[in-house]
């Protein structure tokens, strides 16, 4: 029996209890941003779109759109690369919000959407990555491409690509191995809690260096990178080559947290 048809023209009200639920709210999916301020601001171009012919994959479209522009916006000269590049990772999670909330309206989520939203994050991050290093080689030294630095931002991709494809791989090990869809709340991430990889977990809750690699927290950084190398110009190259570094102790630890955890399994 196909889903009851919604109103085309909600009130913010009617659309809030809707598209912004308690269980979306809570996952443990949901952005610090989303939590802080985006659900805040997102119900309102939702409220618009909703009013239009523009499909929830046409906003995640946008989306990838502006994220994908982000890593490309750090070869700007001076502080305008790192300033369009951290708006332009704020406009991609914006339209990550409204494009879900369009589709739970409209009654619309699909595989599809959930496709092209992984698309999306997978070419913002890796994008910011890639261009660091390459921004970093082109301004390191006065007219000339340092290819050592365009190789650490290809090292800093490939580890974000990797680190952010290890949850792909649980889904996908479970998924073969007949185990159920693991739960989308913050009790998930709680699952390990044994021993020594407990006391890991805890510090990582406490110094969380693996969200120093979604698109927000990337951008933000480095643009306070490029401040503080307005006065002191050498701080730039370190900081690409500790992230090139720093992202596969993240992707280690994060690999071991899953092997050790009770995500892998047969219940």
């Amino acid at each position: 029996m196909s889903a009851e048809p919604r109103a085309a023209a909600p009130t913010l009200g009617e659309l809030r209890a809707v598209v912004q639920p308690d269980w979306v709210m809570a996952r443990a999916a949901e952005h610090w941003t989303g939590t802080l301020y985006m659900r805040r601001l997102s119900i309102y171009l939702t409220w618009l779109l909703v009013r239009t012919r523009v499909s929830a994959n046409g906003v995640t479209a946008l989306m990838i759109l502006a994220g994908g522009l982000a890593g490309p916006a750090l070869l700007l000269p001076g502080l305008w690369g790192p300033v369009v590049a951290a708006v332009l990772a704020q406009l991609q999670m914006y339209l990550d919000c409204c494009d879900g909330e369009v589709a739970r309206w409209r009654q619309t989520m699909s595989p599809r959407g959930v496709f092209l939203d992984q698309v999306g994050h997978y070419v913002a991050e890796g994008s910011i990555g890639l261009f660091l290093g390459v921004a970093t080689a082109l301004h390191v030294s006065e007219g000339t491409f340092d290819w050592w630095f365009a190789f650490l931002g290809a090292l800093l991709m490939a580890g974000i690509w990797f680190n952010k494809s290890l949850n792909m791989m649980v889904t996908l090990a479970r998924a073969n191995s007949g185990l159920g869809q693991l739960p989308d709340h913050a009790a998930a991430s709680r699952i390990a809690s044994r021993s020594i990889m407990a006391r890991l977990r805890a510090v990582a809750g406490f110094l969380p260096l693996h969200r120093m690699f979604h698109s927000i927290e990337l951008t933000l950084v480095s643009l306070l990178v490029a401040l503080v190398a307005l006065a002191v110009p050498a701080v730039w190259p370190w900081y690409v080559l500790t992230l090139a570094v720093l992202i596969w102790i993240v992707s280690l630890g994060h690999f071991i947290a899953i092997w050790k955890s009770s995500r892998l399994e047969a219940q």
